[in-house]
């Protein structure tokens, strides 16, 4: 069998960039890289896109195409390309004090202004923060955090967490195994214990007959239904992204939230909000939790944090769950780069350049109903298109073989991928989540921009449309 690694010639590493051809690139790449999520034996074939560099929401790849970016990267540059603010902390904090760790009963000021700045941004009651590099890291420290609180409580037995099927939490060990996806499942040879998954309430595809707010309540009384098979004294958490992200921007029926706090409250589970994704404006609030109307004790931050520019995730700890972590002895946990402090000065930086330039409050007012208006009239008569969901600058759009009935494509997967290559080769970065199109761009984006991304997506949909013979 032939090693997909090595399909290609290796070149000297030492050529200067500017002098390498793109193909120079691919070769490299093909020989040393592995990608995440990737068929690398297929993906070697046809050669990687080089991205070689970015401004506002527009990337260049080493072709010279400019590219409109309609997921912020993978979720997170709300901030936008090319912020020299950014950059200049960087620089600064580099030269001052490049690193330092946070064991050892010591701390740097720029994780201290983080917490301090993070305790002003979250809701109430949110004033301790746990630093890591990515969401995650920051789910397995959930896991952690349960655990520690309940034995601190004297409650040691409330070792079950409670997750969603097609969630997604990570791609460590921990972080998938709270995520409900079953093909990364199949390829971990083990699983964390004690981890439960509920139906997901993803209305289009499994609600049948019922009316969105009836299938809403009868998946969030799932959990009830869970907790009690279980038994509440042995669980200890319910965890949810806000909207499932990488599930598809599926964002549950107005029912699902409020029953699930209910049901948290009723048997003492503490609940986590997932805002990996959603948070630092994403739907027009700092967090997504407070677009829907819920109230975690526990959330869990990356992404935007630091709008991707470094790596650095953060799990908020509301102050009962805090009292009892610190009440509790020594908590063993921990990671060389906690409270990074090049990372936590670019994320102040981040966290005012939201605040302080009004850019959420741009996404809730203007830009982001703005975008959710223009997206759903240019797909209005698409006979492709089922339904949108959305808030503020995220959007799922549902394709469909038949709008009447919700029926679903044979092959989901192949549907949404193959409208996904029509991005590709349009210059749109769209993403497929199995019959799932998602948009997620830059925060900045301005109304003439989201008219380009729109009419983009429009017309890729088209011409997926077209080769089904639907148009």
């Amino acid at each position: 069998m032939s090693n997909p690694f090595e399909t290609r010639p290796a070149i000297h590493a030492e050529a200067p960039r500017a002098a390498r051809t793109t193909q120079q690139w691919q070769q490299m790449d093909a020989a040393h890289h592995v990608h995440p999520f990737s068929d690398m034996a297929a993906l070697n074939k046809i050669g990687s896109r080089v991205i070689a560099k970015a401004s506002g929401v527009y990337l260049y790849d080493t072709e010279n195409n400019k590219i409109i970016d309609g997921m912020a990267g993978l979720w997170c540059v709300n901030v936008g390309y090319g912020r020299k603010e950014l950059a200049d902390v960087a620089y600064k904090q580099m030269l001052e004090l490049p690193y330092y760790n946070t064991f050892f009963k010591t701390t740097h000021p720029p994780v201290i202004e983080l917490s301090q700045l993070l305790s002003e941004v979250t809701p109430e009651g949110f004033n301790h923060f746990f630093y890591c590099n990515s969401g995650s890291e920051g789910n397995d420290t959930v896991i952690r955090i349960v655990h520690k609180f309940w034995e601190g409580q004297g409650k040691a037995g409330k070792k079950w967490i409670i997750s969603r099927k097609n969630g997604y939490h990570g791609s460590t060990i921990a972080g998938a195994s709270l995520g409900g996806m079953g093909y990364m499942h199949e390829q971990m040879p083990s699983r964390v214990e004690h981890i439960a998954h509920l139906n997901q309430p993803y209305w289009y595809a499994e609600g049948g007959d019922q009316t969105p707010e009836a299938f809403g309540l009868a998946r969030a009384q799932e959990l009830e239904a869970k907790i009690l098979e279980l038994g509440a004294e042995n669980v200890g958490a319910f965890i949810g992204e806000p909207f499932q992200g990488a599930g598809g921007v599926i964002f549950p029926p107005s029912t699902y939230w409020p029953e699930i706090q209910r049901i948290c409250r009723k048997y003492d589970i503490l609940l986590v909000a997932d805002e990996v994704i959603g948070g630092f404006g994403r739907t027009g609030e700092w967090f997504a939790h407070q677009y829907l109307g819920f109230e975690p004790d526990l959330i869990t931050m990356a992404k935007g944090l630091s709008s991707g520019y470094v790596p650095i995730g953060a799990v908020g700890i509301k102050q009962r769950v805090a009292d009892g972590l610190l009440a509790a002895g020594d908590f063993n946990h921990g990671l060389t780069y906690s409270g990074h402090p090049v990372a936590a000065a670019v994320a102040v930086a981040n966290i005012k350049l939201l605040r302080e330039g009004g850019i959420i409050e741009q996404v809730k007012n203007d830009t982001g109903p703005y975008f959710q208006k223009t997206l759903r009239e240019a797909l209005a008569d698409s006979p492709l298109v089922g339904e949108i969901q959305g808030a503020g600058l995220v959007a799922g759009i549902q394709l469909t073989m038949d709008k009447a009935t919700r029926k679903r494509a044979d092959d989901v997967w192949g549907l949404g991928n193959h409208c996904r290559d029509h991005c590709f080769r349009n210059n749109l970065i769209m993403r497929a989540t199995a019959d799932r199109m998602l948009l997620s761009p830059p925060l900045v984006i301005s109304k003439p921009e989201i008219d380009e991304l729109v009419s983009k997506a429009a017309h890729c949909i088209g011409l997926t449309a077209k080769d089904l013979g639907m148009a």
